[in-house]
Order: structure tokens, then C-alpha cells, then sequence
């Protein structure tokens, strides 16, 4: 017993010990893990990092501010020794104060000896690179920059990075050249230069950089020869000089290139052949040589069987001869684009590996290929085999696929080639046309189907359309005249005045352009319907922007990544041809004004469908820009401030000006709403929706009222056929009416009013709003004022100002409203408007006669907002208007309705809207 006792002590004294031993090791694991965990970060470090949140504006999620930043903060890295070495802060959101006030910034960074990547991508510095950048943070390996909109030069002391693998500062607007002491950067792998406004030659010294695996400098203006040391470059697997103006021939040092994996040099200004050189390159899966002036024979062992080509695009040069039967089997490729070139002869007559990759895309469009469709075409799924010369009949293994066959010679097919053209083409290469499967055939597909109706058929048809003409000649006509004679009162008011002459009815109306051919030399480019289908990506739906009343608007891009907006006006839905208008607006106003929407081309080869190619502004129109979605979703919705509203307004005022009154004869916009005001990227206005356009008092009624002298709507606000309503004159008073709601919108933040959909509406907001607008109480804007503006004393004087601006504007009586001119130097100096006393009928004549812009916006404004509400209900649903104040009646009288002559309310309307005496109807 007393040896199993002493067995029992001894086994419960080392287990004991071993708890124990277990229990510290647990315990020092934990105070280890904490320490590793807590790791302070470096005061020097700290400071520099606060400083860096405070400048860039970054929100307390992401860097708060109270937390250690080696432990807490987002994307930063720091090692061992608390010094921070990675700062990401690419996508992060910042605070609305960082993005109102963007800039370079980064001055903290100095401090921070050991940093060795920083990552600011997408996030906006504005201004040029520091040269310190390159001095001071000589630990750099990784330096991303790009969209960070940073303007001015490449500084040359980045050269001095010599640890850097990595430089990314595409998707800015640096300019000049590219520095040469870049080759200095030997450990170098990544480097993107693209989508700049780089000038110049490439420097010599990058045959240098062997460590480089990625070379990117597309979308620039780089002259001059690709550099043949590019070709030494033998670790690089991506390489893209698309978008620039390189010229000569293609160095075939690039042959050098075995690891290359994608090479594109599209859109340039390179000439010559392709070098054979080329099919050293065993590794090349995409090969774009696209849009360049590359000519002669394609080399016939440039790609055997071996080739692991994805894809080749070789369009749009002037390649001539045969395209080698080793291009059509290469085993891995997927896209085959050789359009728009000079090629010819026929297809192979084989079939091809079965286990060739499927689902591959061919475009040899807008060649000189000749014969019949041979089993070759088996692999393609997408084919554009059209404006060529194939002959014979479409096989099923093309009819089974989406292949486009349009501008051949092919049988039964619709929408070929004439017969003529057909048979001399193959006349004048000694071949034989099957002259679409008839021997004695004279005529083509497209002529047959022209002409497919029997001479019986079109008789009886003629005859039928003539006796119901008939009947409805004699059923309708005398109602017609009977209602004609009614609406002018009788036959006998024709000789007091009231109705056309019979001259004036018989006189041709005239039309767009006057009958006269447009002279398109002067209205942009004349781009092709396949490059506005390829830039819109077939007008997705992704990219429709909005469905105007003059056609649909797209979004896309050009082959150069130009961003650009599509209208696209469909003439089977609509007969709207207001596209002849705009581009005759265009015509007239060829200095095209820094004011309307630069018209960058037009499309109009299609018969059912025009376009015309706009340049695209990034913050679209004002409806949408007003307010948006804050990037911090704690703000929900996010407005413009006052002083860009006011820059907008006076944007606005100057396109409008220039058409009043620096166009002969004066031009009338028509269309004037928030949704026509479009905003570049930097809230500088562009007029847009043109389509309504025209001279002053061009406007006529529609053909139904010409005939039968309807009456006319003379709404004030009316501003053209576009906005829902058919004015009967168009006047440059109606332009000031709808510009006088936008100034509304401005003000109270009350999206809507301009719009001409929305007419009960906005009719109800002025009745209640304008009471709150009088030249002698300020403070009563801010019942109007947008409760989202943030503005100080100085700033709601000018918001007071724009006010009383916008109810002139308003006024009921066209022949009050100011010009456009006058409102202009107004919002050029708003505060002149409300801090001059303009009481004294003595003063407003001394201002008439220098010919000042103050009597025309306000003239004397003696009464109270109590007036103001009596001028409002006065001027109520005159003339059956649906704008607020009503029309101007032909004889010049005002009032509520038809049985209203109170001379008290006009006086009231004369009082808070004086005319000055020398102001004259627009």
C-alpha cells in the first residue's frame, strides 16, 4: 500500500509540473501573439500618416484616427519595426471636404524613409508629380498612379528610383515626353505610359530595361520609329504601342520577342510589310496590326501548325494577294479579322482538323475575294463575309451560322451586287460568272426584287388605290371646306385681313435647308455605319443613355478609346428629320461656339436609320448632375454647390447669347430645359438637344393646321416642337421664358420645372414660389432656397439675385422679358443686381440710356411680395396656355381669362414688371 501510495504522490506531482509547464506556455504564446498584434507604429511614421489622411480627406472607417495604423488602418503595411512600407489606398472613398478640394497632396510621404510601395489608383490628385518623388523615396519598388488626373511632365528624377519594378501612371493627362533617364530603371518589369498626351520619340534606352515583362504606352501622340532596342527586351510577355502616330516600317527585331504573349501596334501610321522575323515569336496568342498602312503579301510561313494564336487582326491597311492556307488552320485561334484591306483570290477548298477550336469568329469584310464558299468556313461560328465577290450558292454550314453576306454575288441572297459589277470584275480576271445561277440572266437579286411585281398585279392595284381615292375625295372635301369656313368666320373676312391671301396658300412651304444640299466638308467626319456599331457595341442596351424626342442617344468608344455619344434617329418609327436641321445649324454656325456640344461627324449612309456622333460629356446634363449619389453613403444624395450652379448659369446665358444675338439671322434654341444643358468634366456648359433649332420666326404650324388655318398655340414658355407644344412663331422671348425656369431649378433645387412634360406642374410651383422672389426683402428666398445649399451672406445675395434674374425671365408679356444679353452681364455681376438702388424712375432712365443690362432685368421693383402674389393670379391661365403666366393675346391685352379686363391687375404686372423704354419685342 504504501508503494501505490507513493506511486499516486509521484504521478500527481508530474502532472502537475506538466500542467504547470503547459499553462505557461499558453500564457507566453498569448503575451507573444500581443505583442506582434499591437506593434506600434513609429511616431515619425504616425504623424506623416496623419497628416496624409487629413490632405487627402479619407474617412474615419478606413484611418481612424484613434487607431494605431500598423494594426488598424486599411492598407497599410508596415514591418517589424513599426515604419510603415505600403500605403493602398486606391478605390478608398473620402470625405466630401478630399473631394472638394483634390489636389497633389502627398507631401507627407517624405517623412516616411522605408515606405516601398504606394498604391493611389483611381483616386484624384490633381497636379503634376513632385521631382522629390524621385530624391527622396529611394526605397520605392512599386509606384501606381494611374487615374489620378496628376497633369504635367514625367518627372526625370524618377529615373533615380533604381529599386522601382513597378510604375503605373496610365489614365492621366501627363504631357511631353517620355524622360530618358527611365531607362535607368533596371529592375523594372511593369511599366504603363498609356492613355496620356505624351509627345515625342521613345528613348533609345530601353533596350536597357531586361527585367521588363509588361510595356504599355498606347493612347498617346508618340512620334517617329518603334525603337528596334525594343527587340532586346527578351522577358517581355505584353507589349502595346496601339493609338500613337509611330510611322515607318515594323523593326523585325521584334522577332526577338519569343516570350511575347500579345503585341498590338493598331491604329498608327506604320507602312511596309510584315517583317517573316515575325514567326519567331512562338508564344503570341494576340497580334493586332490594325489600321495602319502595312501593305504587300502576307509572308506564307509567318504561322505554321504549331502557332498558339488566339487572335489576328489585320484590318483596315492595304494588304494585297492570297492570305496563306497556314493562317486558316492555325490550331488555337478564335478571332481572324482581316477586313478592310486588298485582299483576294479564293478560299481554300478543303475541310479542315476537326479538332480545331470551335466558336471562332472571321471577318474578311470589304475585300476582293472571288469563287464559291468552300468547307474552310466549317470552324466559324460569326462570319462577315460581305462586300466581296463570291458567287454560287450560300452552303448550310454558313446559312447554320450568324454570318453576314451582304455585297456579293452570291444566289437567291438579298441586298448583292448588281450584275454589272459582278460580271465585270470577274470579266477583267478571266474568270467565268455563273450570272447568279442563270446562263441568259440580266438582272441580279436585288434587281429581280425590285422588280418582282407583275405588270398585272401593279394594274389592279393602281386602280384600287385610284377609286378609293376617289370616294375619299368627294366624302371628305366638302367637310374640309366647311370647316375651313368656319374657323376664319366666313368667305368674307379674307379681304379685312384676317387669313392668307390665295396667294400665301398656294405658295410652298419652305423646308429644311431651304431645298438646298448641305455642304458636309464642314460638319465633323463621315464615319462608316460599321465604326459606330463597333464603338456602341451594337447599341446594347448597357450603353443607351437616354430615348430623346429626336432619336436615342449612345454612349461608346472609338478605336483611339475616344469616349464619344451616338444619336441614333430611326425613320421607320419616326419621320422626324430634325437631324437635317441640326446639321444645317451646324452649317450656319461653323465657328461652332465653345457653347454648343462639339459635333465630332455623322453617319447617314444608311437609308432607314441617320446618326450623328457627339463628343461626350462626362457629368452628362444638368438633371443628372444636380444631384447624385455621394460616394459616402452616410451623404445618400450629393448636390452642387452654389458656385458651380452659378458657373452653370452663366454657361447657359452665354450659349443662349451667342445665338440671339451673335448669329444672323438670329437663331432660336427651342428646347431650352435642364436635360439640354450638358456639363463637360468640368461643369462647363455645351448646349445640346440642337435638333429644334432655327432662325427667329422660322417655326411653322403642321400641315394639317396649314391647310386648314387652325388656330396657332402662342404659349410664352413654348419652346418648340420639341417640348411638346407647336409654337407658332419662333422668338428668342420664348428661349428667355424656359431659361428663366432653369434658373428656378438652380435656385430652389426643384428638378422638373423646365421640363415641358411636367407643365401643370410647374405652373402650380410658380404660382406658390415666385410670391417668395421681391427686390426688397431678401431673407424671404430662403423659403425657395434648396434646403441642401450651403451659402453665407454673400452667397444669398447672389442666390437673391439669380431670383429676381429668373422672374424677369418669367414675366408674362414676351415683350418685358429681358434679352439674353442683359441677363448674361447680369449673372456676371449678381450682386450688382440687388446692391444698387434702382427705386427712381430717374435712375432707370439714366441706366436706359447708356444702354445699362440693370432696367432690363428688374426696372423699378417698388411693390412687395404681396404683389407679387397679385401678379401671379392675374396672370393665370391666360389664352389657355399651360405655363404659368399665360400667353401674350394678338392684341397685347393681359389678364386671367377671356372676360377679364381688369386694368388693376395689369397695373399690378406692369408695376413688378416694368418695361423699360427702350427695350423692343425679341
Amino acid at each position: 500500500m504504501d508503494r501505490v501510495r507513493y506511486t499516486m504522490v509521484n504521478l500527481r506531482t508530474v502532472l502537475d509540473f506538466k500542467l504547470s509547464s503547459l499553462l505557461c506556455l499558453v500564457l507566453l504564446e498569448c503575451v507573444v501573439a500581443q505583442t506582434q498584434t499591437e506593434s506600434p507604429t513609429k511616431f515619425s511614421d504616425r504623424v506623416a500618416l496623419l497628416s496624409l489622411r487629413s490632405s487627402l480627406g479619407l474617412r474615419s472607417k478606413d484611418w481612424p484616427i484613434k487607431g494605431d495604423p500598423c494594426t488598424v488602418w486599411k492598407g497599410i503595411r508596415c514591418n517589424n519595426n513599426g515604419s510603415v512600407v505600403g500605403i493602398n489606398v486606391s478605390g478608398f472613398k473620402r470625405t466630401r471636404t478630399g473631394k472638394q478640394n483634390p489636389k497633389f497632396a502627398v507631401d507627407p510621404l517624405l517623412n516616411l524613409t522605408q515606405l516601398v510601395s504606394f498604391n493611389a489608383s483611381r483616386v484624384s490628385l490633381l497636379g503634376p508629380i513632385p521631382d522629390w518623388f524621385g530624391i527622396r523615396l529611394r526605397t520605392l519598388q512599386v509606384l501606381d498612379l494611374s487615374s489620378c488626373s496628376v497633369t504635367g511632365l514625367i518627372p526625370a528624377s524618377l529615373g533615380n528610383l533604381t529599386r522601382l519594378m513597378a510604375l503605373n501612371l496610365s489614365g492621366n493627362r501627363l504631357t511631353g515626353s517620355v524622360p530618358i533617364s527611365l531607362g535607368q530603371l533596371t529592375d523594372l518589369s511593369e511599366l504603363d505610359l498609356s492613355r496620356n498626351s505624351l509627345t515625342g520619340l521613345l528613348p533609345l534606352l530601353f533596350g536597357s530595361l531586361q527585367n521588363l515583362s509588361h510595356l504599355d504606352v498606347s493612347s498617346n501622340y508618340l512620334t517617329g520609329s518603334i525603337p528596334p532596342e525594343v527587340g532586346m527586351l527578351s522577358k517581355l510577355v505584353y507589349l502595346n504601342f496601339s493609338n500613337n502616330s509611330f510611322s515607318n516600317s515594323i523593326p523585325p527585331q521584334l522577332g526577338n520577342l519569343t516570350n511575347l504573349v500579345e503585341l498590338d501596334l493598331s491604329f498608327n501610321a506604320l507602312s511596309g510589310s510584315m517583317p517573316e522575323d515575325l514567326r519567331r515569336m512562338r508564344n503570341l496568342q494576340k497580334m493586332v496590326f490594325s489600321g495602319n498602312l502595312l501593305s504587300g503579301n502576307l509572308p506564307a510561313n509567318l504561322f505554321d501548325a504549331d502557332s498558339r494564336l488566339h487572335i489576328l487582326a489585320l484590318r483596315i491597311n492595304a494588304f494585297t494577294g492570297h492570305i496563306p492556307e497556314t493562317y486558316w488552320s492555325l490550331p488555337e485561334l478564335r478571332v481572324l479579322d482581316l477586313s478592310r484591306n486588298n485582299f483576294t483570290g479564293m478560299l481554300p477548298n478543303s475541310s479542315l482538323d476537326p479538332n480545331l477550336a470551335a466558336d471562332t469568329e472571321l471577318d474578311i469584310s470589304q475585300n476582293a475575294f472571288y469563287g464559291g464558299l468552300t468547307p474552310v468556313l466549317r470552324r466559324f461560328k460569326t462570319m462577315d463575309l460581305s462586300q466581296n465577290y463570291f458567287e454560287g450558292r450560300v452552303p448550310d454550314y454558313v446559312l447554320n451560322t450568324n454570318a453576314s453576306l451582304s455585297g456579293n454575288c452570291l444566289r437567291v441572297e438579298k441586298a448583292q451586287k448588281m450584275l454589272s459589277e459582278c460580271a465585270s470584275f470577274y470579266t477583267a480576271r478571266g474568270l467565268v460568272f455563273d450570272d447568279f445561277g442563270s446562263p441568259n440572266s440580266t438582272e441580279s437579286p436585288a434587281e429581280k426584287s425590285s422588280s418582282g411585281l407583275s405588270r398585272r398585279t401593279v394594274v389592279i392595284l393602281c386602280a384600287v388605290a385610284g377609286g378609293v381615292g376617289l370616294i375619299l375625295i368627294f366624302l371628305v372635301l366638302p367637310i374640309l371646306v366647311a370647316i375651313c369656313i368656319r374657323k376664319r368666320g366666313g368667305p368674307t373676312q379674307r379681304g379685312n385681313g384676317v387669313g392668307p391671301s390665295p396667294a400665301a396658300e398656294d405658295a410652298p412651304q419652305p423646308r429644311a435647308g431651304g431645298g438646298r444640299a448641305l455642304d458636309l466638308s464642314s460638319l465633323g467626319n463621315a464615319y462608316t455605319y460599321d465604326q459606330l456599331v463597333q464603338a456602341t457595341e451594337d447599341f446594347k442596351e448597357a450603353n443607351l443613355i437616354k430615348r430623346g424626342h429626336s432619336g436615342d442617344f449612345f454612349h461608346g468608344f472609338l478605336e483611339n478609346r475616344i469616349p464619344i455619344v451616338v444619336k441614333r434617329i430611326d425613320l421607320r418609327e419616326s419621320k422626324h428629320e430634325g437631324y437635317i436641321s441640326e446639321l444645317e445649324f451646324f452649317s450656319k454656325t461653323a465657328g461652332w461656339h465653345q457653347r454648343l456640344v462639339p459635333l465630332l461627324g455623322y453617319c447617314l449612309e444608311n437609308e432607314s436609320q441617320k446618326f450623328l456622333v457627339y463628343k461626350h460629356m462626362r457629368n452628362r446634363d444638368l438633371t443628372s448632375s444636380l444631384y447624385r449619389k455621394s460616394d459616402d453613403h452616410d451623404d445618400g444624395l450629393q448636390s452642387l454647390d452654389w458656385i458651380t450652379r452659378l458657373k452653370i448659369a452663366l454657361g447657359t446665358a452665354e450659349g443662349l447669347s451667342y445665338l440671339h444675338h451673335e448669329c444672323s439671322p438670329p437663331l432660336v434654341h427651342r428646347d431650352v430645359q435642364a436635360s439640354s444643358i450638358l456639363l463637360d468634366d468640368k461643369f462647363e456648359v455645351r448646349l445640346g438637344s440642337l435638333s429644334e433649332a432655327c432662325a427667329q420666326g422660322d417655326a411653322q404650324p403642321s400641315g394639317i393646321s396649314r391647310f386648314l388655318r387652325l388656330p396657332q398655340s402662342s404659349d410664352p414658355g413654348s419652346s418648340g416642337t420639341g417640348s411638346g407644344s407647336v409654337a407658332a412663331t419662333a422668338t428668342c422671348s420664348n428661349d428667355v421664358y424656359c431659361f428663366g425656369k432653369v434658373l428656378m431649378e438652380l435656385v430652389t433645387g426643384k428638378l422638373g420645372i423646365s421640363s415641358p412634360e411636367n407643365d401643370a406642374h410647374t405652373r402650380e410651383f410658380l404660382e406658390e414660389t415666385l410670391p417668395y422672389i421681391s427686390m426688397n426683402e431678401k431673407e424671404l428666398v430662403n423659403k425657395i432656397l434648396d434646403p441642401s445649399l450651403m451659402v453665407d451672406d454673400d452667397l444669398l445675395e447672389e442666390v437673391w439675385a439669380m431670383a429676381i434674374i429668373a422672374k424677369s425671365c418669367l414675366n408674362p408679356k414676351p415683350s418685358r422679358r429681358p434679352l439674353m444679353r442683359h441677363i448674361q452681364k447680369a449673372l456676371e455681376n449678381p450682386l450688382r443686381v440687388v446692391r444698387e438702388d434702382h427705386s427712381g424712375s430717374s435712375r432707370l432712365r439714366a441706366n436706359s440710356s447708356r444702354g445699362s443690362w440693370t432696367p432690363a432685368i428688374f426696372g423699378s421693383w417698388r411693390q412687395s411680395s404681396s404683389d407679387a402674389t397679385t401678379a401671379v393670379q392675374s396672370s393665370r391661365g391666360e389664352g389657355g396656355t399651360t405655363s404659368f403666366g399665360g400667353g401674350l393675346k394678338k392684341s397685347g391685352s393681359q389678364g386671367s381669362g377671356p372676360n377679364d379686363n381688369s386694368s388693376s391687375r395689369r397695373r399690378h404686372s406692369n408695376e413688378i414688371f416694368p418695361e423699360p423704354s427702350y427695350i423692343e419685342d425679341v
